[in-house]
């Protein structure tokens, strides 16, 4: 009986949880949702350099991180 209880509970979940899904949430071409995740990724290049940056005590690597930092912000301002 408990098997029957556990099965119509991970039933009732799963039934849930596809209500809960966005359904009308417009779908993006497949060119915007590839600029989207790009934006996405160089922007958190860009925090995870700029904690780095926080953190840097070595000139060398400052004036890497630097660069890397400005590289990231000029495909930034491409996209």
């Amino acid at each position: 009986m408990a098997r029957g209880w556990e099965s119509k509970s991970v039933a009732d979940q799963i039934e849930e949880g596809n209500s809960r899904a966005p359904t009308n949430v417009p779908a993006l071409p497949p060119a915007e949702r590839l600029k989207a995740e790009k934006l996405k990724s160089l922007l958190l290049s860009k925090s995870r350099i700029l904690d780095q940056l926080e953190r840097a005590r070595n000139p060398a690597y400052r004036e890497t991180l630097l660069k890397g930092l400005n590289a990231i912000e000029n495909e930034i301002e491409q996209l």
